[in-house]
């Protein structure tokens, strides 16, 4: 019997049991559909056609990686899912319908270098990870090795904080612009952010709203276990937030939405010549930081890194007398930007 439910986004999936690989792994064929008879007729179909049996043999790339979608569907972020199904549906298509036993350095190669044409170093590299992480959950574990296009390193010029500070000053997108550069936010920690999340004078970031498929997608968790994080509020911010009416503390903080923001930063930037989206707010902040002589362990532990790939390895989560320096000196740099600003406006 297929087990049917609706899934958050309002698509109905079925899934029915086929059995296990030879591993011992459950495996299942999924159906989805926009309406809930949709996928029990798909059900019915396919029942009636005869169910099909998975083996290594018939194993096609393209069907790993579904499964291995569906497997990790309640697990990951739902716009990590979301992330895979793009690279399913759009990277590395001719490796697909290939036998997944059939899958070697060769045939690999061969689909990085078509894809090479379109694709950056960053792009291929996952969509390789993706298709071997699939094959590895059927025991699959091709010895693959292949050249990857160089990276392009991108010289982006963006402006100091006091020219982006003179631009967003009074506008509506003022508080999430601060929050992404004062705070280093992301824009679906700054939407996630609620009124309970403010509380002696800390802010607690513990959420993410994210936007894809058209939809917020909001999960009370953010993005990796060390994006949960709690950072002392400046006051200029903290007024900010105060001065918002609200009826509950349930109330999110920022109500523009993903779009909203995007295209008003977009718009103030493009109308004073510079080139600058709103995640480079975070950049700054890691800039001003590194500026400040900021230790890497402080960095990260504001900025939610967690990778050493990002900002290092070493991360501790603490409010010692060093740490609270640590703010007071990033809070000063941007009050003298408020208070050269003001007196620049007399």
């Amino acid at each position: 019997m297929a087990n049917i439910t609706q899934l958050p986004s309002g698509t109905w999936r079925a899934r029915v049991y086929l059995g296990k690989d030879t591993n011992g792994k459950q495996i299942f064929k999924t159906f989805t559909a926009d309406e809930k008879w949709k996928v029990e007729k798909a059900v019915s179909d396919y029942e009636k056609g005869g169910k099909e049996t998975i083996s290594v043999k018939t194993l096609t790339v393209g069907k790993a990686i579904d499964e291995y979608i569906e497997l990790k569907r309640n697990v990951l972020a739902p716009s990590t899912i979301h992330y895979y199904e793009c690279i399913r549906k759009n990277r590395l298509q001719s490796l697909m319908n290939l036998n997944a036993d059939k899958l070697d350095s060769f045939v690999m190669q061969r689909a990085i270098n078509e894809e090479a044409k379109r694709l950056s170093f960053k792009s291929l590299k996952e969509a390789k990870c993706l298709v071997l992480t699939a094959l590895k959950l059927y025991g699959i574990k091709p010895d693959i090795n292949i050249t990857l296009p160089p990276k392009k390193n991108k010289v982006k010029e963006i402006p100091n904080a006091q020219q982006v500070f003179n631009l967003i000053k009074g506008t509506s997108i003022e508080l999430p612009c601060l929050l992404a550069m004062w705070l280093s936010l992301r824009m679906s920690e700054v939407r996630g952010l609620k009124f309970s999340d403010v509380h002696n004078g800390i802010l607690y970031v513990q959420r993410a709203n994210v936007f894809f498929d058209s939809v917020d997608h909001v999960r009370d968790v953010n993005k990796t276990a060390k994006s949960s994080r709690s950072i002392a509020l400046p006051a200029y911010i903290a007024k900010m937030i105060e001065r918002i009416p609200h009826k509950s503390n349930d109330d999110f903080i920022i109500k523009d939405t993903h779009s909203a923001i995007y295209h008003k930063f977009k718009n103030l930037m493009k109308a004073n010549n510079i080139e600058m989206t709103f995640h480079d707010l975070r950049h700054l902040n890691a800039s001003i930081m590194l500026m400040l002589g900021v230790p890497d362990k402080y960095a990260m532990e504001r900025g939610g890194w967690s990778t050493p790939n990002v900002m290092k390895s070493v991360y501790q989560h603490t409010f010692s007398d060093e740490r609270k320096e640590v703010d007071k000196r990033i809070d000063q740099f941007f009050n003298n930007l408020i208070v050269d600003t003001a007196l620049d406006t007399k």
